[in-house]
Formats: C-alpha cells, sequence, structure tokens
C-alpha cells in the first residue's frame, strides 16, 4: 500500500511538474523562407538565440516559406503567436489590396503589427564566372533562374523589365533551391536571389563553380526605386570588386492575435541578443533601432513597450 502511494505522489508531482513546464512555455511559430536562403539561417539563428536569451522560455519552431508574400497572405489566416518576416512594403500592398494583393484583401491584414527589424534583402544578380557576362545588357539571351513566388523572384522580373531585358532572357522554369546545382551542370548562366550577404546559396555557387556578381550603375538604382548598397570586394570567394546593388528593408511581424506579454519578451530578447548573433554572423551587426523609421504600420504595443524603456527613437506614426 505504502509503495502504491509513494507511486502515486510521485506521478502526481511528476504532472504538475510537467504541467507548470508547459504553462510556462511560450511556443512561437516564426515562417521564414526558402531553406536556401539567409533568411532560413537567420530564422534558426533567432530561434536558438530566443530559447537561450529567455532560459527556455521562448520556444520557437521554424517554418520554410515560398517567400515574403505567402508570410504575409497567411498572416490573415494564422492564430496566437505568428511570427514572419517580410519587407514593410508588402505590407502596405496587403492593406491597400494593390499588385500582388490585388482581388486577395483581408480586414485582417489590417491586425499586422511590427516586433523588431532584421538584416536587409540584398539583391544578388549572380552568373558563372565562364559566361563573359560582365553587366546587365550580357544576359539577352541568357538562361537565369529567377525563382517563383517570392520577393527576390518579383524585384529579379521587375529590374530585367525596367533594364529593357523583359522577353530577352530565358528563364529556368524552377524553384531556386535548384539553382547552384543547375550553375554547376551549366544548365542556366545565373540567377537571382534576394538575401542578407553572405547568402548562403551565393557562397555555395562561388565555391562549387565559381562566379560573378552584376553591379548596378546608379541611373538604373534610380530606376528600381530601391537603396543603394555595396557588397564588399571578398566577400564571395573570387569576387574581388565592390558590387554595386540594391537593398530592401526586411522586419519581423506578428499580429494584434499576440498578446502584449509575448511580443515585449520576443522584442526584448532579440535585442538582448543581437550582439551574440553578431558574432557568429556579420549580417545582424548592421541592425539597429533606427531601423525602425523602415517600419510600415504600427508596432505592437508590447514591442513598443520595450522600446520606450530604452528610449529608442519611435517615429510617431507607428505608435
Amino acid at each position: 500500500m505504502k509503495s502504491q502511494f509513494a507511486v502515486f505522489i510521485a506521478t502526481l508531482v511528476l504532472g504538475l511538474t510537467t504541467s507548470f513546464s508547459t504553462q510556462a512555455e511560450t511556443r512561437v511559430t516564426f515562417k521564414s523562407a526558402k531553406t536556401s536562403s539567409s533568411y532560413y539561417q537567420m530564422a534558426v539563428q533567432l530561434a536558438e538565440a530566443m530559447k537561450k536569451g529567455s532560459d527556455g522560455e521562448v520556444i520557437v519552431t521554424v517554418e520554410e516559406s515560398q517567400g515574403s508574400v505567402q508570410n504575409v497572405m497567411e498572416a490573415a489566416k494564422r492564430s496566437g503567436n505568428y511570427v514572419f518576416t517580410t519587407p514593410p512594403v508588402l505590407v502596405k500592398l496587403a492593406q491597400k489590396e494593390i499588385a500582388m494583393f490585388k482581388g486577395k484583401g483581408n480586414p485582417k491584414f489590417n491586425d499586422i503589427r511590427a516586433l523588431f527589424p532584421i538584416p536587409s534583402l540584398t539583391m544578388h544578380f549572380v552568373v558563372r564566372a565562364d559566361s563573359g557576362i560582365t553587366d546587365f545588357a550580357g544576359l539577352e539571351g541568357k538562361t537565369m533562374l529567377i525563382g517563383k513566388g517570392s520577393f527576390g523572384a518579383k524585384e529579379g522580373t521587375k529590374y530585367l523589365k525596367l533594364f529593357g531585358l523583359e522577353g530577352k532572357v530565358k528563364q529556368a522554369g524552377a524553384e531556386l533551391n535548384a539553382a547552384v546545382a543547375a550553375l554547376k551542370n551549366k544548365q542556366i548562366d545565373g540567377f537571382v536571389t534576394a538575401g542578407s550577404y553572405p547568402a548562403p546559396n551565393v557562397i555555395e555557387a562561388a565555391a562549387s563553380t565559381g562566379i560573378s556578381l552584376l553591379s548596378l550603375t546608379d541611373d538604373q538604382i534610380k530606376q528600381t526605386k530601391r537603396t543603394r548598397l555595396v557588397i564588399p570586394a571578398g566577400t564571395y570567394t573570387g569576387v574581388d570588386k565592390d558590387t554595386v546593388t540594391t537593398s530592401l528593408p526586411v522586419v519581423a511581424h506578428a499580429t494584434t492575435q499576440m498578446d502584449d506579454d509575448t511580443a515585449y519578451l520576443l522584442t526584448k530578447t532579440y535585442w538582448t541578443q543581437k550582439e551574440n548573433l553578431g558574432k557568429d554572423t556579420a549580417w545582424w551587426n548592421a541592425v539597429t533601432p533606427k531601423m525602425l523609421e523602415n517600419v510600415y504600420g504600427k508596432l505592437h504595443p508590447g514591442a513598443l513597450k520595450y522600446y520606450d524603456e530604452i528610449k529608442a527613437e519611435v517615429p510617431e506614426a507607428l505608435r
């Protein structure tokens, strides 16, 4: 009888402990990008940093996505602690129901709230080193893999049109994760990807095949209406000169379904862990609270509480 009672008490204590542990955990779904992209790698790094910085209180599950457009679309369907990354401009387009969101409007897009900025999207136009392509004009008649659905794919298509190359460049009908192998096998002459540098798929292509990166002229940058950015020489193996390209801010978002305490905890943990993130991967070092000026819409009240605590300069429109 005593033995049975002891087992009962032990089971009860274990159950209570497990229940308390479960209740103490904050579980978050982080919708990121394709596994081959730098943004997926960032998401994995963030998941580890959140767990470490919160002493295990925050558990982040990373999900692959087809790109930023899909992430925004799912914000209207997901419940609870759904976090996703996207350029703020796509939040604007979704809320105004224009461009790729035309005919796909949803009032829940207005519930999107920003948490914190992450490294900016950087456009990479990658070509084989032996292709002989040195500028955008040289892409005429060549085969490029641009991908499908992602912001980078849409941006790449837009640039080709702006630079007079619409219909003059063959587009490979494959996903971006096939780009490195296709480049190595000479099935394509190059590919387009948007990810913070150094981008993992570009690193792999440079190491396995040998690449060149195309630079944009000042006039081309003006046509894109994006921010000028320079990828330093030596960032990728064999690319021994600076590459002039464009960038676009990216922000981690949630929705109003996330409670204020969770948004506060996520935001605080992110900023307190950012220095450690930067020690592991350089792309985190350029992120500062000043980048909040790139946010479109409103900050989540929980995130705003943290920014006010650290006396960050928050534009009035975001409050």
